[in-house]
């Protein structure tokens, strides 16, 4: 009698299959408040990237300006225009074309910061909770250095200091100015939090085992170390953003940010503050709510993921 065999091919799910199978994935579909801040999260960085096609007008195009448009109210106040959704500037430019633009610069310069703050911040963290010892408490010194001073003041001086040096720079290099400055000031945190992590996980069984059979220590440390120890740096990198962006916007406030002539949302703000008492309340008022929503968004998405990725919580 024959007998057929039925064999089973064991099908690997995809990625994407074991994403929106994972605890990650169920905590944000039950988390109305992570939910709401993704979808303005989204929708300010799709306003932001997509500007050239989103905005109505090219607010820093001096040739479509006029003059006589200057200082319209939004179009739903007495003498508004449905030309200019949210009103123009003392100089007859949209501002809602404008906040869209000023995102753009405003969200490039914070994620570049922190991406900057996290390579300098973990690679400092791990090579001092790996190594110990004397490295370990030079650069530890360094951050309390670091901590002594406000990030404000610190990013000033940077900022300061790099427009001294290069006084006809080049608008690419003012930018990189400022990401530089506000980089030097947040890279402490990541530095401190993946130090603690790795002298944790520098003491394990694996750890111990690979430096046994022979393994080198920088290919422990970030082939099997570094993947351990990115949780923490994946919160508080998601929270840092927020707190990058509004540092720039600061700065730009003060008047030592991004050039004048690619305004953020801090240069919108401060220009808006010279006609905030005379009734053009617009002028600043909706850049500022701009920076608030895009603020409060990455906030509290970043408190969502701390909460989800930590396993008491659950």
């Amino acid at each position: 009698m024959d007998t057929t065999a039925t064999i089973r091919v064991a099908v690997k799910p995809s990625r994407w299959k074991r994403f929106l199978d994972s605890d990650l994935w169920f905590s944000f579909t039950h988390s109305p408040t992570a939910i709401i801040a993704a979808a303005i999260a989204v929708l300010c960085v799709t306003c932001a990237v997509f500007a050239n096609w989103i905005a109505p007008h090219n607010p820093f195009d001096m040739a479509t300006l006029d003059l006589m448009d200057a200082r319209l109210p939004p179009a739903w106040v007495e003498g508004g225009s449905t030309k200019y959704l949210f009103g123009t500037d003392d100089q007859g430019r949209d501002i809602l074309s404008a906040v869209m633009y000023g995102s753009r610069i405003s969200l490039f310069v914070g994620l570049a910061s922190v991406a900057l703050s996290v390579l300098i911040g973990v690679g400092l963290g791990l090579l001092s909770g790996f190594v110990g010892g004397a490295v370990d408490g030079f650069i530890m010194r360094v951050c309390d250095v670091m901590l002594s001073f406000p990030a404000i003041l610190v990013a000033l001086l940077i900022d300061g200091a790099g427009r001294a040096i290069f006084p006809n720079a080049h608008e690419s290099l003012a930018f990189s100015v400022l990401v530089i400055a506000i980089a030097l000031t947040g890279w402490v945190q990541y530095a401190r939090t993946v130090r603690g992590s790795t002298m944790v996980e520098r003491n394990k069984e694996y750890v111990q085992a690979a430096r046994v059979i022979g393994v080198a220590p920088l290919r422990v440390m970030f082939r099997h170390v570094l993947p351990n120890v990115l949780g923490p740096v994946l919160v508080l990198a998601t929270i840092q953003i927020a707190g990058a962006i509004i540092t720039e916007a600061t700065l730009s406030f003060l008047g030592v940010g991004v050039p004048p002539t690619s305004p953020s949302l801090g240069t919108l703000i401060r220009v808006g503050q010279d006609f905030l008492f005379s009734g053009e309340w617009w002028i600043t008022i909706f850049p500022g709510l701009m920076l608030v929503l895009i603020a409060l968004s990455v906030n509290l998405l970043g408190d969502w993921l701390r909460d989800a990725l930590n396993p008491r919580l659950r």
